[in-house]
């Protein structure tokens, strides 16, 4: 079972290119993501994406969206920040910003809409939840955060049962993971101040969360 230590691969070109390689693949993925859609306020003006991988969530997002939006994109990992410098090129409205979220976010300032897809359980959990506080608190009025995120199973059966059909075992699966249960995460949310908080979408270990600022 994944634990709470500081191990994150992501820094390798590797890890990167092969999760890249499987993304489409991840069952279900295309549900979480439509589901997601539909929690962005459809007159959203500045979104913030964090953890934006290749840019994928981004511009399914920006697609969704019928008016212009301005977009700041995320992430620490060289071969995603290439990635999405290329699904973007040309494209003024998206900033894309190294920045490891590890570590407090940087000036960047408010935002109508954070999302982030399957990156933020790379956190240790303490981490986790200041990183919440940091998006409520960059959020306008009104604003939401949708976190379609890899979750902690209950049950060890349960968790092998998910990475097998992922095509993972016990051994293979990413010492990067850092997976804590919903209830928990909910519950954050919650004492942050987010309102509306609940899970709108789940198949085993992946579900999306969402909350917003008042």
């Amino acid at each position: 079972m994944p634990t709470n230590s500081p191990v994150n691969l992501w820094t390798s070109a590797g890890h990167a290119s092969d999760y890249l390689g499987r993304a489409d693949s991840i069952p279900h993925r295309s549900q979480g993501e439509a589901t997601l859609l539909e929690f962005v306020p459809a007159d959203t003006r500045r979104i913030l994406d964090l953890g934006t991988g290749d840019g994928r969530l981004l511009a399914l997002v920006k697609t969704a969206l019928s008016t212009s939006v301005e977009a700041v994109a995320v992430d620490f990992s060289p071969a995603m920040l290439e990635a999405a410098g290329t699904r973007f090129a040309g494209d003024s409205s998206v900033t894309v910003v190294s920045h490891n979220l590890d570590h407090p976010l940087p000036a960047l300032g408010n935002f109508d809409a954070v999302v982030s897809s399957f990156a933020i359980h790379h956190l240790v959990h303490e981490r986790k939840r200041v990183l919440y506080g940091e998006i409520h608190d960059l959020l306008n009025p009104g604003g939401v955060f949708c976190n379609l995120e890899h979750l902690a199973s209950p049950t060890r059966r349960l968790h092998e049962e998910f990475l097998h059909s992922l095509g993972y075992t016990l051994e293979t699966e990413d010492p990067s993971n850092k997976l804590l249960d919903l209830e928990t995460q909910l519950r954050w949310l919650r004492e942050i101040g987010f309102a509306d908080v609940d899970c709108h979408w789940k198949w085993r270990e992946l579900a999306l969360m969402a909350g917003r600022r008042l």
